[in-house]
């Protein structure tokens, strides 16, 4: 790289590498339950990264995790991880990884957190698929809403077809849910929960959704907010309207994407890759500008266009182990819950 175009983030991360380089660090601080991580800068561009070792490693006979699914951040800026962990469905951290509290245990098929803030309060939304409902808590687990299934829709036989799994709630209140384990259909109700409509589904043409896993809501653009959805199967993100048109796709080529996250300029989501069985450990962190242009695959392959035409995105090294949700703190570090991955708790990536 000419001296002319090496950036500060480039500047730092280079110097990080060749730092490590020359000091001696313990092998077991490199190992995360059994997992190797990566040493080395993830990610591309002006996102990089560098694993923070060992955050967030809790006591697994008093704090255990089966899968994470998701976290947030709520407005103190804690991080809270949503787990189908019965013993404790929602941990609750700091940013150094501290444990603060936990609750919940009943939710075994937790799988979707949202936070939304409501007079000047801040809520949750669970999903949780093996119940075929979604709820409405405080961060104290208190249940303040309970939506089950949508037989509004006239699209459901039954609660057995509805398996939710996650939440987008808009500006306005109103609440999306997307049918991501179920018919892939995304419902829209109001803040009261009272049903409005529902799109998608494995229909005809582009607005189908294959496997409608996660959903956003996307205010980038502040005269047209759109919704963002996870057509998993597809290896894409489709964005619709707010009443539920189709709008554009965005391919993501070999990324079974998780859920979306918008947080700033950028979109970030978590990947499985197109890889079978998923279960034998992949995945990685996408991330796109705002133009929807892949930037940046930290654990993945550097993005690359012909075309215009992304380009098949694999995974690299073996930072992650089924990558499944990214949370953006507001130090704009990552942190990456993971599925299926031996119990293991959540990684943070620490933004150079």
């Amino acid at each position: 790289m000419k001296p002319s175009t090496l950036t500060r983030r480039d500047f730092i991360a280079q110097a990080a590498v060749g730092a490590g380089a020359a000091l001696f660090v313990p092998q077991h601080f490199f190992i995360h339950k059994k997992q190797k991580l990566a040493k080395e800068t993830i990610g591309h561009g002006s996102y990089q990264y560098k694993v923070v070792e060992g955050w967030g490693i809790l006591d697994a006979s008093q704090t255990p995790v089966k899968d994470c699914h998701e976290m947030v951040q709520d407005s103190k800026g804690r991080i809270i991880l949503l787990t189908n962990e019965t013993k404790n469905n929602v941990i609750i951290y700091d940013k150094s990884g501290k444990l603060i509290k936990s609750w919940g245990s009943e939710y075994p098929g937790a799988h979707g957190l949202t936070l939304w803030k409501e007079g000047g309060e801040d809520f949750l939304f669970i999903t949780d698929h093996d119940r075929h409902q979604v709820y409405k808590t405080t961060t104290d687990g208190k249940v303040i809403m309970t939506l089950s299934y949508p037989k509004e829709t006239g699209v459901y036989a039954s609660a057995d077809e509805y398996k939710p799994t996650e939440t987008a709630i808009a500006t306005n209140g109103d609440i999306y849910v997307a049918d991501g384990y179920g018919k892939s259909y995304i419902i829209q109700y109001n803040a009261k929960g009272e049903y409005i409509r529902h799109f998608g589904g494995k229909g005809e043409a582009d607005a189908n959704i294959q496997q409608a896993h996660g959903v956003c809501i996307d205010n980038r653009n502040k005269n047209k907010p759109s919704i963002v959805v996870s057509s998993r199967e597809q290896n894409a993100l489709k964005r619709f309207s707010m009443d539920g048109k189709y709008m554009a796709t965005i391919p993501l080529p070999g990324a079974y994407v998780c859920r979306p996250v918008v947080n700033g300029n950028n979109i970030y989501a978590a990947v499985l890759v197109s890889k079978m069985p998923w279960n034998s450990g992949t995945g990685f962190v996408t991330i796109l500008d705002k133009n929807d242009k892949v930037v940046s695959n930290p654990g993945g392959s550097q993005p690359a266009y012909n075309g215009g035409s992304l380009q098949q995105l694999s995974q690299v090294g073996n930072t992650f182990k089924n990558a499944h949700d990214v949370c953006i703190d507001d130090d704009k570090n990552l942190y990456v819950a993971q599925w299926n991955s031996g119990k293991t708790y959540p990684i943070k990536l620490e933004r150079v």
